[in-house]
């Protein structure tokens, strides 16, 4: 019997049914269609670092008195008045310092979030994100805490330059004094950039499914500032405690983060924690806008600089 070549036999329909049966047996992952070669991890590496030190820095530039005036109202102590005047004080040395810190964060961020994703199901995504921020932050911390010290510092008018702020501190304290306040930098830090960025990449992956499109500017922007600024009105105490530790310098004042938070409910009241918690959530929801805005920009610009060569 001559047989047509399109004519399915028993056999066939027995391979197809195990292979379609195999096929949903395998595990989901969330969102990584192919495995990531080495290469193109340092790619993202890359990518990430450029995308993270313009978003950076353009945060950084535009949001800084702010910033000066929340850390200011987080180092008066009981109804001190705080002072307006010097608000961009320390800007250009805490720039050279953001720049690198937001480079390694992104850098560190993108690679690792997509291997996590590779690794994980779909549904521990936000896991994920959250591993992915938290391992940023630590690995970025090692530039942003000297960075961090020497721009509250400023801020609060203990010295008159950057290099001057770095030597001081330095000759009076150590090389450890510009990782003063590390552990509250972490306590803080470490929970902002996981929340932060799990916040808005969970927040973007649903508009997204909602929309059935790409993402615009605007509305990267409108999620950033989302993200930003929730995550920033949380984590408000751990903000105080580390801006208070940071800027204590030789006088030793607190022994430690309990001895921090003791002190000053003790002393200042409870209240004293959520100090600063309007302009932070001001500060970081613009920043957040801004950031995540200009980082998505810049990587698709990128990312067609990269298709063109």
């Amino acid at each position: 019997m001559a047989i047509n070549p399109k004519t399915e036999l028993p056999g066939d329909r027995l391979n197809s049914r195990a292979i379609n049966l195999h096929n949903m047996s395998k595990k989901p992952v969330a969102s990584i269609s192919k495995q990531q070669t080495p290469l193109d991890l340092l790619r993202i590496l890359y990518e990430g670092a450029i995308t993270g030190a313009a978003a950076g820095v353009v945060v950084e530039a535009v949001l800084y008195p702010i910033d000066t005036i929340k850390t200011r109202l987080q180092a008066v102590r009981g109804g001190g008045q705080i002072i307006l005047k010097g608000l961009y004080s320390g800007l250009a040395g805490n720039l050279a310092g953001v720049l690198p810190a937001s480079a390694i964060f992104v850098g560190v961020y993108e690679p690792t979030k997509r291997k996590l994703l590779e690794s994980f199901p779909e549904n521990l995504s936000a896991l994920a994100h959250l591993t992915a921020g938290a391992i940023g932050g630590a690995v970025s911390s090692i530039v942003r805490v000297p960075t961090e010290v020497v721009k509250q510092r400023m801020q609060t008018g203990q010295f008159a330059s950057a290099p001057d702020a770095v030597r001081l501190i330095v000759a009076t304290e150590g090389f450890r004094g510009l990782y003063a306040g590390y552990g509250s930098f972490l306590l803080r830090d470490l929970p902002f950039d996981a929340i932060q960025f799990c916040l808005y990449e969970q927040l973007r992956m649903g508009y997204k499914l909602a929309a059935k499109r790409d993402l615009k500017d605007p509305e990267n922007a409108m999620i950033g500032a989302f993200a930003g600024a929730i995550t920033g009105a949380i984590t408000t105490p751990l903000d105080v405690i580390k801006t208070r530790l940071m800027i204590q310098g030789s006088t030793k004042q607190y022994e430690g983060i309990l001895h921090c938070v003791s002190s000053i409910v003790k002393e200042e009241g409870a209240s004293t924690l959520f100090k600063g918690m309007g302009p932070r959530i001001l500060w970081i929801g613009i920043g957040g806008s801004i950031f995540f805005g200009v980082l998505e920009r810049v990587k698709q610009l990128v990312a067609a600089k990269d298709r063109v060569d």
